[in-house]
């Protein structure tokens, strides 16, 4: 049986004061104009409208407003003390052996330097491998391909973060 009705996560959402909205939100995405755009949008009739709120307001991004948001983003490899949402998301770098742990540090602070961010990759279901392989593919990147791909990935995380966010009980 299907329904109209909004479900009831993203109907908690929509009813949270615009103060509790406008900080699930910015723990989603550490974008200040990205967070003010969504909570402009609610309510929220389905996870796809709100998806699809993120999307655009992820490609308006100023250059900015997108190193904002990298910000809230700690390296691969160490996830945010106390935060399961960072070490739900880093999970394939837990088991990672000593070697592959070091060499994500070297890359990562060799992609540091030579973009002037974080390396930012949608680590959900990756393996230590699989994100070590794209800091290796990646650093090679021009900064205006490498900023596109941050911005994808961006958009990836926000998309999955929204839906925890609305799924949750």
């Amino acid at each position: 049986m299907t329904s109209t009705s909004t479900p009831p996560g993203l109907a908690r959402f929509n009813d949270l004061a615009d103060h509790a909205a406008l900080a699930v939100l910015t723990e989603a995405c550490a974008s200040a104009i990205w967070a003010k755009r969504l909570l402009a949008a609610r309510p929220y009739p389905t996870l796809d409208a709100l998806r699809t709120e993120s999307d655009a307001a992820t490609a308006d991004l100023t250059a900015d407003d997108l190193a904002e948001a990298m910000a809230g983003h700690p390296p691969i490899g160490r996830p945010k003390p106390g935060d399961p949402a960072s070490a739900r998301e880093q999970r394939g770098m837990a088991g990672a052996s000593e070697a592959l742990k070091a060499e994500m540090l070297e890359l990562n602070l060799a992609y540091q330097e030579k973009f002037g961010h974080v390396f930012l990759i949608c680590a959900t279901g990756l393996t230590g491998e699989r994100m070590r392989d794209a800091v290796r593919e990646r650093i090679g990147n021009e900064p205006e391909r490498e900023r596109a791909i941050v911005r994808t990935e961006l958009g990836k995380i926000n998309r999955i973060r929204l839906a925890r966010l609305v799924e949750e009980d």
